[in-house]
């Protein structure tokens, strides 16, 4: 028993001296190539049995013929790692070249593609990781496509909803001060008219800017959807019965929700009158509200005859507006995309869907705790 604890001490002594060695090399060339470092692991593995082997042969005073046999053993040994660890390496390191080649050309605004061929656990994890990078910033600039084509809409039919006001405006000036109004009383009606849509285009774009920059401050309070209902149907019943259109509330529940009163007011306030507007008169517009496995739906549904397939997805983007919906009173598209902003400022989500003669505006909004 003596014996094979000494042979294992002088084992150890000699292996963990070749131990050191390859580790201070090793910190020495971690900046290098990865074939470096597999083949000083690969000699510090074969070093190490060599010294713990001429250590214990000197230990046990081994015969110059056994040492020699010993040694050669450990030297073919040493040629088949060292060969090894190069072809691992060299295999590694072309499998890492290919994955940075494929990387560069993501960088580059392009979509990353996994290279092709074997390759080990952890770069074939990397590539999935590239691979879903590269599908989420081709999602971003997508989006960020579509903003700046919603913005360069949005700046264009601004310009020209403010532009026809403000020439009507300055001509009925003129003519007022001229003295040539035949009626003044109803220029002046026209001018606060167009006076108040121009205060309305802007409070649409100060609360827009509000909601992009993150800025809308909402005061939460316990409150039933029946009363929230009531009142927007209230305050949409004058525009319905100019239009000639039917409001209906259908399946309003009371149901509690935790909301800013004022600014869900104005939720269901735009969908009304957006609802109103494109529904032909004698038509119906009707509001509900019911639960839902995922929280509360208030749902306004029209009969405008329904939304092309191609433009649904861009319903609630800023500036956007139908194809019918191009000129003045429509507004500036800025009604549908408040909506969503309040909404998602709610923990909610703003949908829509074309149903028989029309569509369905849906906004799913969390019920109250307790």
């Amino acid at each position: 028993m003596r014996d094979i604890l000494l042979i294992a001490l002088f084992a150890f002594l000699g292996a963990a001296a070749a131990g050191l060695l390859g580790a201070l090399v090793l910190l020495l060339i971690r900046r290098r190539s990865v074939v470096a470092s597999l083949t000083v692991v690969a000699a510090v593995a074969v070093t190490a049995m060599l010294a713990g082997t001429l250590a214990v042969a000197r230990a046990m005073f081994l015969s110059a013929h056994d040492l020699t046999v010993v040694t050669t053993v450990v030297a073919m040994a040493a040629v088949v790692s060292l060969a090894t660890a190069l072809l691992l390496g060299r295999w590694v390191v072309a499998g890492s070249r290919a994955l940075a080649r494929a990387a560069r050309s993501f960088g580059d605004g392009g979509d990353f593609a996994a290279p092709a061929g074997p390759a080990t656990a952890e770069l074939a994890a990397l590539s999935r990781e590239l691979e879903a990078t590269s599908a989420k910033l081709a999602r971003s600039r997508d989006r960020e496509r579509a903003l700046e084509s919603s913005r360069r809409e949005l700046v264009a039919w601004i310009s020209h909803d403010l532009r026809t006001p403000l020439a009507g405006l300055r001509a009925m000036a003129e003519a007022l001060e001229d003295g040539i109004a035949a009626d003044p009383d109803r220029y002046l009606r026209q001018i606060r008219t167009e006076v108040e849509r121009l205060n309305d285009m802007v409070g649409d774009l100060f609360e827009l800017s509000r909601i992009h920059a993150g800025a809308l401050t909402l005061s939460p309070s316990r409150m039933s959807l029946y009363d929230l209902v009531g009142d927007a149907l209230s305050g949409a019943d004058p525009l319905a019965r100019e239009h000639g259109v039917r409001l209906a509330a259908e399946r309003v529940e009371p149901v509690p929700v935790e909301v800013d009163g004022r600014e869900m007011s104005r939720v269901l306030g735009n969908l009304l009158v957006n609802a109103i507007r494109r529904t032909p008169a004698d038509g119906t517009v009707a509001v509900a509200a019911e639960r839902s496995a995922d929280g509360v739906v208030l749902s306004v549904t029209d009969g405008c005859g329904g939304i092309p397939d191609e433009d649904l997805p861009r319903v609630f983007d800023t500036g956007w507006r139908g194809t019918h919906a191009r000129t003045p009173p429509a507004g500036a598209g800025l009604g549908l995309a408040i909506v969503r902003g309040i909404v998602e400022a709610h923990r909610g989500r703003a949908t829509v869907r074309n149903i028989p003669g029309g569509c369905r505006f849906e906004v799913t909004l969390p019920t109250a705790e307790g």
